[in-house]
């Protein structure tokens, strides 16, 4: 997997959302490279890590990435989040901390979860993957920035940021999708061993709030926050806010 580095200071690791790549966070990056040395990787099938051969599952991704990265805390965006989580659980000596931003142990709504999506939102994007691959790609884009307090601009980001590295291969797509309607990690929570701090866009469409709220009461040593004006990328609309609301949290629970 491809991984980019900079900026000093203690490691902090960054994973992306569905379709994107690494390069989604330059403008976070821009506030917190002065502090942190942020690590952001491309998972398999995305930017850089196109063709990569690691399925993008969550027990192969993270078994690889905690061999060749530092002890650190990881930040998980939206799909990232799951493998943040994952990563958490599973190697708490190697992410001591986890940052969940606008991201949810389960995305779909079901049987006590009734903050989640519809799973057929999914199955239809799905099924726009093998009929109309750029529509459905910009279809769920403009789904990121709706809500946001400048969902064109947000808008004009992902998008230029969605092919920056070339296109996404298409079954790893489906298989990014198949993981956020499966996907149910709210087992791990209550034995969560790091502290975790869950970060929601108020007017997030795609990541309810309160789904985020519910996740942070079943884990000990947890903290809900919400960017007030922001949708489900709020690293691009106020960095400011994230990157500063991410330091404080890192700096009060991992050691330098």
């Amino acid at each position: 997997m491809h991984i980019e580095v900079d900026g000093s200071g203690p490691p902090l690791v960054l994973l992306h959302g569905w379709a994107m790549h690494g390069g989604v966070f330059a403008p976070l990056v821009e506030r917190l490279q002065a502090q942190r040395t942020v690590y952001r990787v491309d998972l398999p099938g995305h930017g850089a890590s196109r063709d990569s051969t690691l399925p993008l599952a969550l027990a192969p991704v993270v078994d690889a990435l905690v061999e060749v990265l530092p002890p650190a805390p990881w930040l998980g965006w939206s799909l990232g989040g799951l493998f943040a989580l994952q990563a958490a659980a599973t190697h708490p000596s190697r992410v001591p901390a986890l940052t969940m931003l606008c991201a949810s142990p389960c995305f779909v709504r079901g049987a006590g979860w009734t903050h989640g999506m519809s799973a057929e939102i999914f199955r239809d994007f799905e099924t726009g993957l093998r009929t109309d691959y750029r529509g459905t790609l910009d279809r769920f884009i403009a789904l990121e920035a709706f809500g946001s307090d400048d969902p064109k601009g947000e808008l004009r980001a992902l998008r230029a940021e969605v092919f920056a590295r070339g296109e996404p291969a298409a079954g790893v797509l489906a298989d990014g999708l198949a993981l956020l309607e499966k996907t149910d990690l709210r087992a791990q929570l209550p034995t969560l061993r790091v502290p975790s701090l869950w970060l929601a866009g108020r007017r997030d469409r795609l990541v309810d709030p309160r789904a985020m709220q519910a996740a942070a009461a079943l884990a000990p040593d947890a903290s809900a926050d919400t960017v007030a004006h922001a949708g489900h990328a709020p690293f691009l609309t106020h960095a400011d806010a994230v990157a500063a609301r991410l330091l404080e949290f890192t700096e009060s629970h991992v050691s330098r």
